[in-house]
């Protein structure tokens, strides 16, 4: 009896983290909707680049590929949130491609159509080649690799408030939520004991840390508060 109460608190706890990570990643999906509605207002791209959109859609369809039970039972949430990350990407790329100029809307089609053949050909190696234990290292690996590859623009950030002693261009909020989704989704993937969850996502909560470190101490020495990023993108 106490091993089975035990069992669903700790179930418990691991759907509350799961949920967790799934409100504080709205918060960074809808984050780049100032750039859009500018986007829209102005009927122009400006110097805005569609590409953090392209690297976001392919990370969230392979991460929601290895939240689906065919891959990985037990951590549908991480399936949930990528879904609805794939659905946010899509409708900004949709509106950056209708508003590019024409050699810019080319090159971004061409990006799409790569990341639907990517995504096609990671589907296929899953099902029409691998057993179920080699699907899940397979694409778990992949999910990793993505995840560590979004860690670019939060890296950036900091280089450049280092750099400028500013931060101007780390907004607090986006930072806070980061750091809060990435914690979430490390202590789903614990309770989980899923490596390809924790992992990635301990790395993003270190990030995150970083950010807010660095937010609280030059925003004392600047005196300044943080505006809209040079990039938007999460991790």
């Amino acid at each position: 009896m106490l091993s089975t109460g035990l069992s669903s608190v700790y179930l418990g706890f691991s759907t509350a983290a799961g949920i967790a990570g799934n409100i504080f990643a709205f918060v960074l999906f809808v984050s780049p909707l100032p750039t859009f509605k500018r986007i829209i207002r102005n009927k122009s791209t400006e110097q805005f680049s569609g590409l953090p959109y392209i690297y976001a859609l392919l990370n969230c369809l392979i991460c929601l590929w290895y939240g689906m039970p065919v891959v990985k039972t037990g951590i549908i949430l991480v399936a949930t949130v990528n879904s609805f990350g794939a659905v946010f990407q899509l409708v900004y790329l949709s509106i950056f491609i209708t508003y590019a100029e024409r050699a810019t809307k080319l090159r971004m089609l061409g990006f799409l159509g790569a990341v639907a053949v990517i995504f096609v050909f990671v589907v296929f190696v899953s099902l029409g080649v691998l057993e179920y234990d080699d699907r899940q290292t397979f694409v778990g690996y992949l999910s990793v690799a993505s995840l560590i590859s979004m860690f670019a623009s939060p890296l950036f950030i900091i280089k450049l408030v280092i750099k400028t002693r500013s931060v101007e261009f780390m907004p607090f909020n986006l930072s806070f939520a980061t750091f809060l989704m990435s914690l979430s989704f490390s202590a789903y993937g614990i309770f989980k004991e899923d490596p390809f969850l924790y992992i990635p996502n301990g790395i993003g909560t270190i990030l995150g840390l970083v950010q807010l470190a660095l937010y609280s101490y030059y925003s004392k020495i600047s005196g300044e508060d943080s505006r809209e990023p040079l990039i938007v993108s999460y991790v």
